[in-house]
């Protein structure tokens, strides 16, 4: 049955036109993505039982792999490319400098531009967030992708990259999938390396931050 079948009232891209997409429910914005649904389901149907199958949460629904949704009965290689492609540009959308030109004058304010798109990864990533002398942001950009446990943090690469941008400082971002957010020795030892590289080019080394789920752990907070 398709959407446009249903009840005036029933349809939720109808109900966007009235009153928002944050009015809909999470079922009701992913039907408009799926679009129909199959001849004993509706699109509404179809689009809890994926949420049913992901526990209800739409960060587990993100990370099913193509096949994984497409096993889900009426999910086919089609409303399960629109579904990945939609996620793919929610994460593309969180990496985009919004926060471009925002001062940035502590760790939370800065743990809070990196923690939509770090914790859930399951992989490591290292990103700089650059500033120029009033700390306002003036770009960031990842440097690394590294495996389950580790990233490489070259500390050429990422001062080159400050003094290509005029950055008077920088903070250090990567996550720790696993969930711990304390850093390793291997983080103490690279974050020392890299400020002191910084400072021989007159660049600050503000902060590293480690990104682990909700938390996160602040090299500047304790005593950097």
């Amino acid at each position: 049955m398709s959407i446009n079948d249903w009840k005036i009232d029933d349809r939720p891209r109808e109900k966007m036109y009235v009153s928002g997409a944050a009015s809909l429910s999470d079922s009701e914005l992913l039907a408009i993505l799926i679009n129909s649904g199959t001849r004993n389901k509706s699109a509404i149907e179809l689009s809890r039982d994926l949420l049913a199958q992901s526990d209800n949460s739409l960060n587990t629904l993100s990370h099913m792999s193509f096949d994984r949704l497409c096993s889900v009965p009426g999910i086919g290689e089609a409303k399960a490319a629109r579904l990945k492609a939609m996620f793919e540009l929610a994460v593309r959308l969180q990496r985009e400098p919004s926060n471009k030109g925002n001062a940035v004058t502590s760790s939370r304010a800065a743990a809070r531009i990196f923690m939509p798109m770090l914790r859930n990864l399951q992989h490591e990533e290292c990103w700089v967030l650059f500033l120029n002398r009033a700390n306002r942001v003036i770009g960031k950009e990842r440097v690394s992708i590294g495996g389950v446990s580790a990233t490489v943090m070259d500390a050429r690469v990422i001062i080159r990259k400050a003094v290509d941008k005029l950055a008077s400082a920088i903070i250090l971002v990567h996550n720790h999938p696993s969930g711990n957010p304390l850093p390793s020795d291997l983080d103490r030892k690279q974050t020392q390396l890299l400020k002191e590289a910084a400072a021989l080019l007159d660049v600050s080394l503000v902060d590293h931050i480690i990104i682990a789920g909700d938390r996160y752990y602040s090299f500047c907070d304790e005593g950097l």
